[in-house]
């Protein structure tokens, strides 16, 4: 398949089959606000097929970091909306990712009296806050009817982001944070219909990913998962367990019609990968994980041996507002300098140079 060919996943039409993937990169103001800079950010990248905001929280309790943006005040709506505004000027598709950080935080992040997860078992770490490193809290277990709420939260959140102009929402049930936690024996020590067999521990990611189908509609809704990808505090290491959970929970998704399905994974040419490609059957994007970067070559690859709809792309996609133009015309790439991915300013955010066709 031709990265640089168009494509419809559900109601989004992307120009070509390059997806920046979801990037933390902790620019907005201490309210969750996006500024100018990110507005900027975002429309240098509107040539990619299909923009995937960075995690966004969608109440005060799900915020994982300092400096990300939320999705919950009309302040914040409201600056989004100038995001999105400039993305489609430029002719680009941009979807938030939805991200409730469960455990993946700290009070000195959130300003809350709690954080929250499936289960009462913390994170052997630390986190980031604003007065230094603090080890993980011990995260507040959800009752049945909290469960409930924290539902509706994300649904308003994925209302909010379609009104902010989004042309849709990914939910994000990867990397450690509230959704896969719920998926994992490690963080999940549930004993009711949340918790224990693949089927319960699957339950409140589909209930989830429904409701928010429901709510803006299955072409504007993608999901992102990670199985066995083990970082921050989740292991999944039974092969068999990680193949009947999210071969449950790609059985649900399937008569959604979702508009995607996005996998992070380092061995995307895995049975599992195929497996649960086929129990989707719907657009599927690849991604093969953190700290590495993914070659022009190595793209066209995991497309083509994983039988992919698209590829996700990270670091280069930082380096390089311009990539698919670089990629398309075989152009040599700016590297990326990962000691300025996480700073307060423009450095190493909008200030990496374009090809000189671009500026034309």
């Amino acid at each position: 398949m031709d990265l640089f060919t168009p494509a419809a996943f559900g109601d989004l039409q992307l120009a070509n089959r390059v997806v920046m993937a979801p990037l933390t990169r902790l620019r907005s103001s201490e309210s969750g606000v996006p500024g100018p800079l990110v507005v900027e950010y975002y429309a240098q990248r509107a040539g990619f097929g299909l923009i995937v905001s960075e995690g966004v929280w969608p109440v005060q309790e799900g915020k994982a970091y300092p400096g990300q943006p939320g999705i919950e005040t009309d302040e914040q709506v409201e600056a989004w909306q100038l995001v999105t505004a400039a993305v489609h000027a430029r002719g680009g598709q941009i979807v938030l990712q939805l991200m409730h950080g469960g455990r993946v935080s700290h009070t000195e992040i959130t300003g809350t009296d709690r954080i929250v997860g499936p289960s009462a078992v913390a994170i052997d770490g630390e986190a980031h806050t604003p007065v230094g490193k603090k080890a993980f809290p011990v995260p507040h277990a959800l009752s049945t009817d909290e469960l409930s709420e924290v539902r509706d939260q994300l649904v308003l959140a994925a209302r909010n982001a379609i009104r902010a102009g989004f042309d849709g929402v990914e939910v994000h049930s990867a990397n450690g944070y509230l959704l896969h936690e719920f998926l994992s024996p490690v963080s999940n020590a549930r004993d009711d219909q949340y918790g224990g067999s693949p089927e319960n521990r699957a339950r409140f990611v589909i209930e989830v990913t429904k409701a928010i189908r429901e709510a803006i509609g299955a072409g504007r809704t993608g999901i992102r998962i990670s199985p066995a990808h083990n970082i921050q505090g989740i292991a999944e290491v039974d092969e068999a367990d990680v193949h009947a959970t999210y071969g449950v929970l790609m059985d649900a998704l399937e008569p959604l019609g979702l508009a995607y399905v996005s996998i992070l994974r380092a061995d995307l040419d895995s049975e599992l990968v195929r497996d649960l490609h086929e129990r989707f059957g719907g657009a599927y994007i690849v991604n093969s994980g953190f700290s590495e970067i993914t070659t022009r070559d190595e793209a066209i690859h995991l497309v083509e041996a994983t039988h992919a709809d698209a590829v996700a792309i990270g670091r280069l996609a930082i380096a390089n507002p311009d990539l698919v133009e670089r990629w398309e015309s075989e152009a040599e790439v700016n590297e990326p300098n990962p000691a300025t991915f996480y700073g307060a300013g423009a450095e190493g955010y909008t200030d990496y140079p374009v090809l000189e066709s671009s500026r034309a």
